[in-house]
């Protein structure tokens, strides 16, 4: 008989008709009268319960059904006894596809702390916490794709492998076939990449938006989905060594254009998920922060606040609030000053834009006041930065001349440098930190708890 998954049961009507439950023991409670047993197969956060008659089973199968043990029942579909579910299944036969010893089992017992569930990332997805946030981290991927799609946008795929420092911080992963331990060397000492597979350096994206641009100056509007990689060596709750980006760029696109873009964006994704995951976010919101639904609800209906970083500077310096770095104009400002303005002075989300150059990539478009550019980033509760974007520089001696001022190797952008010579246009861009923006719509504290097998320094183990 095929099966049908946990989700499609408990939204069937109970009609008396056999079916098949396939999933993993989530408990097993009784006596010699009647056994319960909690099946869940990852398909919703909630179980279906199974009922079944101790006598009408071998005495030694019902022992061996224990928590975390695989599954295939079929029985009859019928209205639950219980409260709390609508349906039941009163088992006929039952089937173990696999044991799990309750001595051994990790998950044997609940309320594992998530540093230790972060031990076993191969057994904690199939924990009610990690089962909702990787049911919202599909959602949000599959909506975030709809949301381009139906606005015109063509999906580009940018390289993983590049010989480009996008973001000119230089904490990048090699890539290399040469020898570790004896790599070839040329005349003055140093290491002959010529030998090496791409006859160059290379290494690991920390970002797909310059080869976005590309995309953007022949197709219009496109945007990038993908891993991105940061060698960093930061252990913060916020950081990851490969976390994926979401990249669009859009030609003919100014400052303001692009912040209609993002705040319209993230609305719909907000939207989506209060709409399409609402049982996970329920769990989410009980279990781990009781602010999260309202909070949600408070991006969808509230316009954001646009606001030069100039006046953000201001209003923090006379808020009377004591920081841990301090405010001045011309200083990036911290995670701590973004949270002031978001969640204290304005209790709303906040563009802010027009930051000083010198603390900006080199391919942000200068404004006319020659100390700021067309830089922006969107500032959420609980979060602080969540996307960080601008209009790209189109005039190509600007372009140049900033190149040179921050010491960049001119030849190794030749290519970018080069669509400014032929057609320029406006164009805009942005880049959404996929799993920033899974914290803030699940509410979990650590981005390691939102990425099913995170990599930061020193973990790499699954």
């Amino acid at each position: 008989m095929k099966h049908q998954s946990v989700k499609q049961l408990l939204s069937t009507s109970p009609s008396n008709q056999n079916v098949c439950v396939k999933g993993w023991v989530r408990t097993r409670r009784g006596n010699k009268n009647v056994v319960f047993i909690a099946v869940n197969d990852g398909s919703t956060i909630h179980n279906i319960q199974v009922v079944a008659d101790p006598n009408a089973f071998d005495e030694n199968l019902i022992k061996r059904i224990q928590t975390g043990c695989s599954v295939s029942i079929q029985g009859k579909l019928v209205p639950s006894q219980g409260s709390g579910q609508p349906v039941e299944v009163q088992a006929n036969e039952i089937h173990i596809y696999g044991e799990a010893d309750p001595e051994t089992y990790p998950l044997q017992k609940k309320g594992h702390s998530l540093e230790f569930l972060r031990e076993i990332a191969h057994l904690r997805p199939r924990t009610n916490t990690f089962g909702a946030v990787f049911r919202i981290r599909h959602a949000m991927a599959f909506a975030i794709h709809q949301y381009f799609n139906d606005r015109g946008f063509y999906y580009l795929h940018t390289p993983i492998i590049t010989g480009s420092d996008a973001e000119g911080a230089g904490a990048m992963f090699r890539v290399t076939t040469l020898d570790a331990s004896a790599p070839p060397k040329k005349e003055d000492g140093t290491i002959d990449y010529d030998q090496d597979f791409f006859g160059r350096e290379t290494n690991l994206t920390v970002s797909g938006q310059l080869e976005g641009e590309l995309g953007a100056l022949a197709l219009g509007l496109i945007y990038t989905f993908g891993p991105t990689f940061r060698a960093e060596n930061s252990n913060t709750a916020r950081h990851l060594a490969e976390f994926w980006m979401i990249e669009p760029e859009m030609a003919f696109y100014e400052l303001a254009d692009n912040m209609d873009l993002v705040e319209d964006m993230l609305k719909y994704l907000v939207r989506y998920a209060l709409d399409n995951c609402k049982d996970d976010l329920e769990f989410l919101n009980k279990m781990y922060d009781n602010e999260l639904l309202q909070r949600l609800q408070s991006v969808v209906d509230h316009q954001f606040v646009r606001l030069p970083y100039t006046e953000a500077v201001e209003i923090l310096k006379s808020s009377g609030q004591k920081f841990e770095y301090k405010v001045e104009w011309g200083t990036d400002l911290q995670s701590e000053h973004e949270r002031y303005l978001v969640e204290k002075h304005f209790q709303k989300p906040v563009i802010l834009f027009d930051y000083p150059k010198h603390i900006k990539a080199f391919y942000m478009k200068q404004n006319d006041d020659g100390k700021t550019v067309r830089a922006m980033d969107v500032l959420f509760p609980g979060i602080g930065e969540i996307v960080g974007g601008s209009q790209r520089e189109e005039d190509y001696e600007k372009l140049l001349n900033r190149v040179k001022e921050m010491g960049i190797h001119e030849q190794s952008l030749w290519w970018y440098l080069e669509t400014r010579k032929f057609g320029t246009v406006p164009h805009a861009g942005f880049g959404l930190g996929f799993e920033r923006l899974i914290l803030f719509i699940t509410g979990m504290a650590n981005i390691r708890d939102v990425i099913p097998f995170p990599r930061t320094p020193l973990n790499a183990e699954f």
